[in-house]
């Protein structure tokens, strides 16, 4: 164990300079270290939420909406199936969770069940005698349908927060139903609500011109509300119908430009896409073609020319952050069910400061006592256990810029509590060294026996805390996992520093010095 390498002297050294970069860009300012040049390290720790500041949202995804949207989805595609194979049914509808309807002919019920089959899918369907007949969803569809809506809403939440730029934002499932949102260091709360309040669903629909305000709404055809920007003549709600003729599923793109000097939206559809809105362009010459946002027409252009290019803009009288904001949600998606606010908490810089600050104090005051009991207890060695304890939190905070970890404040206190344990193989060594000592051996057989003899048990106890840490990683959540992060962290760094550092620190000074006893 006395004797050292040249290739181990050199993983040492890469290791320890690796460090010194990898943590330096933390002792400037953000702006400072994006301004480096790109060959060097520019990532700092990122602060969790508790740190510096930022909400806290707990959003709740309405999949009783989104259930009743389906079943009014599977009527229409029931009514359209039975009325192409010619069977005749009555009061076709939705009672609670179920489609319902009575066949004209109850001997038609096993050709009817055989369509509605193929139509709802997945679904359970029964038919009485009498000809009445149920579609409802069977528990184990209505599992996976709730946990499909809850993970692409938590996609799409997550595409919308990354667009923004929020770092580092926490985005998790709570329950059945709910999601919960953290976003550090984020400056406009208000607008992250607005983005996530809004499901986005896009439609380009055509306008009934033929109806005219305060006529009755006929079969196949809506009324919806006119955005506030484009109420400037009059027009207050459009009569818009139902079909779709093209989906906001077929976006694959949506940028804010300029057109005329004014904000606008250019987006871009896929081949499907393409085709559809170029048919509806060119059959439709002088047609309104209203777009349709979450239920409100946000614009109703006149069609001039077939459009077949497969790309349009989205003009009205917008401001640049409603087109960035508009961009952003086309972009991200349709949220499959619309989310609602149930709790929300703001944590002010203030108290992330406060934080730091108390972070901070326990911190030095842990190595100041540790770096003083070390000093007085093993003399020369103990200030070579702690030159390695300081080189030990360089490679912490090097560890965290690299892999971009969130400190929070139980990660300051894995750190604090790794200061204490860096040190644990020093003693173990040290104790070690000193008994064989006592025994009568040489500084060198001293220290060799020490290293060799102590290396067993440093490896079961530190393996056994990193087994308890990433167990709590694997399980846990939020903070947990910002405690169990540091403390895998450190564990490891201090194994180095404690096992390779350290000895090579000693066997340095061993060689040079030649000392007849340690002054240990």
């Amino acid at each position: 164990m006395v004797h050292i390498s040249k290739w181990q002297i050199g993983v040492i050294l890469v290791v320890l300079l690796a460090g010194l970069i990898f943590a330096a860009p933390n002792l400037v300012q953000r702006e400072t270290a994006e301004g480096l040049p790109g060959w060097l390290p520019q990532d700092q720790i990122n602060l969790g939420l508790d740190l510096q500041g930022g909400s806290y949202l707990l959003l709740e995804a309405d999949i009783d909406a989104v259930i009743k949207e389906q079943l009014e989805s599977l009527v229409d595609g029931i009514r359209i199936e039975l009325r192409r194979v010619k069977i005749g049914y009555t009061n076709l509808g939705i009672q609670g969770e179920e489609v319902i309807f009575t066949l004209r002919d109850p001997a038609a019920r096993e050709e009817a069940r055989q369509k509605v089959i193929e139509v709802a899918e997945g679904m359970d369907v029964t038919t009485e005698d009498d000809g009445s007949v149920r579609v409802s969803m069977s528990e184990q569809t209505r599992r996976e349908r709730l946990n499909d809506i809850l993970s692409r809403s938590i996609e799409i939440v997550r595409r919308r927060i990354d667009e923004t730029g929020t770092r580092e934002p926490s985005i998790q499932r709570q329950g059945d139903t709910r999601i919960l949102v953290q976003l550090p260091g984020i400056r406009d709360p208000e607008r992250i609500k607005d983005l996530l309040g809004q499901t986005a669903k896009l439609s380009f629909r055509f306008v009934e011109e033929e109806v005219r305000p305060g006529d009755p709404v006929p079969a196949g055809a809506e009324l919806l509300p006119l955005a506030a920007s484009e109420t400037t003549q009059g027009e207050r709600a459009l009569v818009i119908r139902k079909r779709v003729m093209v989906s906001g599923d077929n976006l694959v793109d949506a940028q804010a430009t300029f057109q005329d000097n004014q904000p606008v939206v250019s987006f871009r559809f896929d081949t499907v896409g393409a085709k559809r809105f170029g048919d509806a362009t060119r059959d439709n010459v002088g047609r309104r073609f209203a777009i349709v946002l979450d239920e409100q027409v946000i614009s109703a252009p006149v069609i001039r020319e077939p459009i077949l290019g497969g790309s349009g803009v989205i003009s009205g009288s917008f401001t640049v952050q409603q087109v960035q904001d508009l961009a952003l949600l086309l972009r991200a998606g349709a949220l499959p069910a619309p989310l609602t606010i149930v709790e929300e908490r703001s944590v002010g810089p203030g108290l992330g400061a406060d934080s730091i600050e108390a972070g901070k104090i326990a911190s030095i005051l842990g190595l100041i006592f540790v770096v003083i009991f070390m000093a007085v207890t093993y003399g020369l060695f103990g200030l070579l256990a702690d030159v390695a304890l300081l080189l030990n939190l360089v490679l912490i905070a090097a560890a965290l810029s690299a892999l971009q970890a969130t400190l929070t404040l139980p990660g300051i206190a894995g750190i604090v509590l790794t200061i204490g344990m860096a040190v644990d193989a020093n003693v173990l060594i040290f104790e070690r060294i000193r008994e064989e000592v006592r025994n009568g051996r040489g500084p060198v057989s001293a220290i060799d026996a020490g290293y060799r003899r102590a290396l067993t048990t440093i490896i079961d106890s530190n393996l056994t805390t990193l087994i308890a840490a990433v167990l709590l990683f694997q399980f846990g959540t939020g903070p947990v996992k910002g405690f169990a992060v540091t403390l895998t962290i450190g564990l490891i760094t201090s194994m180095f520093t404690a096992i390779m550092l350290t000895r090579l620190l000693v066997v340095t000074w061993l060689r040079q010095k030649r000392p007849q006893a340690l002054p240990i």
